[in-house]
């Protein structure tokens, strides 16, 4: 379970997600992170060049400090993590489950949310565009990679997202090893 907590911790030091966007004239692509507290990308420019992309299309900027899951994401990180340990120290089976589930669903809300955002910024847009063609949307995939008009949208976990998925495995088989351990007791 601390193994568990200790994965969580790494969306404090690495970015949770990334989308690619490849095009013929970004052959090397343009790569946003998606942090547990900040947008950014792989040089200082990446959330510039991509506001400067949407303009075309309509979308809106992409600016961090309106983003409130941005802002209190963090909390909530350390409120799970702080009940991780707390389960560590009850040291119940049922207490490992209970943050297990409590921790899914939260991700499950968390991936919900980011499609939500996605579709509002590829779906809401604006009728001044440069470039306007009707009936099309330009979200980037939740998972995976889509083509959107002559870019190729590729979004998936990055770093700390990983061991986000890590920390799930691991409060399972903190549940599962207590669970065998108190049944043969």
């Amino acid at each position: 379970m601390i193994l568990a907590i200790i994965c969580l911790g790494t969306l404090f030091l690495f970015p949770m997600w990334k989308i690619q966007l490849f095009a013929p004239q970004y052959p090397d692509g343009v790569e946003m992170h998606i942090w547990i507290n900040k947008i950014g990308g792989e040089n200082p420019a990446t959330l510039q060049n991509i506001n400067i992309l949407n303009h075309y299309v309509g979308m809106k900027y992409i600016e961090p400090e309106s983003i409130p899951e941005l802002k209190y994401f963090q909390y909530v990180i350390i409120g799970v993590m702080a009940l991780g340990l707390l389960m560590s120290i009850v040291d119940r089976p049922w207490g490992y489950l209970s943050w297990l589930l409590l921790f899914v669903v939260l991700c499950a809300l968390g991936l919900y949310d980011f499609y939500l955002w996605e579709y509002d910024y590829g779906h809401n847009l604006s009728d001044d565009a440069p470039i306007k063609i009707p009936g099309a949307s330009f979200q980037p995939p939740l998972i995976g990679s889509k083509m959107i008009l002559n870019f190729q949208a590729v979004s998936l976990p990055h770093i700390s997202g990983y061991f986000v998925g890590l920390s799930i495995v691991l409060g399972f088989l903190a549940w599962r090893l207590k669970l065998k351990k108190t049944s043969h007791v």
